[in-house]
């Protein structure tokens, strides 16, 4: 398999990744489509965990990719080893957002519990009394409106970007390195090595 066409593939695959994981990021700023003051939103949205790690880290890798899909100075070994480079530093972006958006699922929200006040009404809550798993708690939150739902979603689809993000990136650190140490093309290679 040519590594170039592979790193082309996964540049295609995580442009819109990335772009998903920035907007689902800004969206956890604005609850239930509100603009709320900078202390009434949920902590772990402050990370930018969506916006850096799983998008500008992996919107830059991509566009290497897609240029170590095409002709040019990228379609080297050095273009390859540094695609290499810049996939590790993609897979630790998708695994920062990963990581991130785990504790936001497991910490839960910030919202007011009907005193006015904002707080983590479930941050010490143990496995069996998760909210996640008990959709009874979740009246709990008066404000803003439908605030757990709300994170849940977001939270999740950051969770699953960063990890689909993690594995896009291992697989082109390994394709990276066979393109180095191969050359870009095996196909290419075994033509010139039968042609001799």
């Amino acid at each position: 398999m040519c590594t170039r066409k592979c790193s082309k593939c996964i540049g295609i695959t995580l442009v819109p990744l990335a772009a998903c994981a920035i907007v689902s990021n800004i969206l956890l700023y604005f609850p239930n489509g509100q603009v709320l003051q900078l202390s009434e939103i949920t902590d772990l949205v402050w990370f930018f965990h969506g916006i850096l790690g799983a998008g500008i880290l992996v919107i830059l890798l991509a566009f290497m990719m897609l240029g170590a899909g095409g002709a040019g100075c990228c379609t080297s070994r050095c273009g390859m080893l540094l695609s290499v480079v810049l996939a590790v530093l993609g897979f630790a972006g998708g695994a920062y957002c990963a990581v991130i958006s785990s504790l936001g699922l497991i910490g839960g929200p910030l919202c007011d519990t009907g005193d006015g006040e904002y707080v983590y009404p479930f941050r010490n809550d143990t496995l069996e009394e998760c909210y996640l798993f008990n959709q009874t708690t979740w009246s709990i939150c008066k404000e803003p409106e439908n605030i757990i739902l709300w994170n849940i979603v977001l939270f999740s689809i950051l969770l699953a970007i960063g990890v689909i993000e993690a594995i896009l990136c291992f697989i082109q650190v390994i394709s990276g390195l066979t393109g180095f140490i191969c050359g870009t093309c095996m196909r290419k290679r075994k033509t010139n090595i039968s042609g001799m």
